[in-house]
């Protein structure tokens, strides 16, 4: 088959198209849709890949991403999907950088993970790095607490943190099996250190577990010995690294509020990385999966304030046309990493690999590769 790539893209920072679409400004919609012609070429590429070729899509992308996914999901559901088809040589992973690790730590050699713009980061994962949690870690063996202390990472990490966790023993955890990972820690050691998100390990502490605040300690990385005396590290249970989302960390009571006020009635549905005073005030918490779940079977004519990111929000919205779905605050932002996939840069990925250049690939060095998967395999492991 052959392929009509037309007219050149331009890659990111490789110059200016002036009739090309405007970035997302918040608050407010994304641009109209990309020029039909893209979506032509992204589904001609496709086709002549067939079957050597597995898109991913996370739930945050836009649409027009979306679209071509051959399965969308949350990150380790997606990564799980890509190392179920050992038969496609190609996994194009539509969502940010760490994501796109963990489906190649959990594929076979022989595949080939792209992420369309390697500018697609996660703020959250950027906040824990490999030097810093070591230092951490020293500062809890100064304290004497190292042989009593559990690690557990978030998904939403990168694999150098992965890793550093399966090296010490620990596991990965997904807002869904967060409050089992804790369980099963806490039958290991008496103290956990949670990475990178304060704000999920809060919750499942608080809220699932049982633990109080006052169990709890946010360990700073950017002061000396994370801000924290070594009595205040001796005496917590948690120990939660100072990360959080960008866009859930931005959601407040006053959100809440102020929905309550405008729709009676209505259900307030918030994704646990948000703040721990805004779940409190929620009526359901759930993971993005959970949410979509809710949703889906909630009965016609309910009202829904979701505290989620807001291409998923919308999403949802236009398929429950019976529902009142709003997104939870007015001026909340999209994922802006997430957002840098865009049509442009899939249908630049896509052509490449018709063409047999594999671009943008990730790659997970096999040592780190190694104690990351050993990570990962725990929490599968988990009861």
């Amino acid at each position: 088959m052959t392929i009509d790539i037309g007219s050149p893209l331009l890659l990111l920072g490789r110059g200016a198209d002036p009739a090309s679409e405007r970035g997302v400004n918040c608050p407010g919609d994304l641009p109209p849709a990309s020029d039909p012609a893209l979506v032509e070429r992204a589904r001609a590429a496709k086709a002549a890949l067939g079957d050597r070729l597995f898109v991913l899509g996370h739930h945050y992308q836009r649409d027009e991403v979306i679209q071509f996914a051959d399965v969308t999901g949350d990150s380790f559901k997606l990564a799980q999907e890509a190392a179920a088809r050992p038969q496609a040589p190609y996994i194009v992973f539509c969502g940010v950088h760490f994501m796109a690790e963990s489906a190649d730590i959990l594929t076979s050699p022989d595949q080939r993970v792209v992420l369309p713009d390697l500018a697609a980061g996660c703020s959250m994962a950027d906040m824990a790095t490999y030097d810093q949690v070591e230092e951490c870690w020293e500062a809890l063996e100064d304290a004497g607490i190292a042989d009593d202390v559990v690690p557990i990472t978030y998904m939403n990490s990168s694999a150098d943190i992965k890793a550093f966790v399966g090296r010490h023993g620990g596991t990965v955890c997904t807002s869904s099996n967060a409050r089992r990972a804790l369980e099963w820690a806490f039958s290991k050691g008496s103290k956990v250190l949670f990475l990178p998100d304060q704000h999920l390990g809060r919750n499942t502490a608080v809220l699932e577990m049982g633990l109080s605040l006052d169990d709890c300690v946010v360990y700073n990385p950017h002061r000396p010995d994370g801000g924290l005396a070594t009595d205040e590290l001796r005496d917590a249970t948690m120990i939660l690294w100072r990360g959080h989302c960008s866009v859930h960390g931005r959601f407040s009571k006053e959100s809440v509020d102020d929905v309550r006020s405008r729709i009676p009635g209505v259900n307030v549905l918030v994704h646990p990385e948000c703040r721990h005073e805004v779940v409190q005030e929620a009526d359901h918490i759930g993971s993005t999966e959970y949410i979509i779940r809710m949703l889906d079977e909630a009965p016609a004519g309910s009202a829904w304030a979701i505290g989620t990111e807001l291409n998923l929000v919308k999403r949802l919205a236009d398929r429950h046309l019976d529902k009142t779905i709003v997104f939870l605050d007015k001026t909340v932002c999209f994922c802006s990493t997430m957002n840098r996939i865009d049509l442009p840069h899939l249908v630049w990925s896509l052509e490449s690999l018709a063409r047999g250049e594999v671009v943008n690939q990730i790659t997970v060095d096999a040592e780190t590769a190694h104690y990351a998967r050993a990570a990962l395999d725990q929490m599968l492991a988990l009861p």
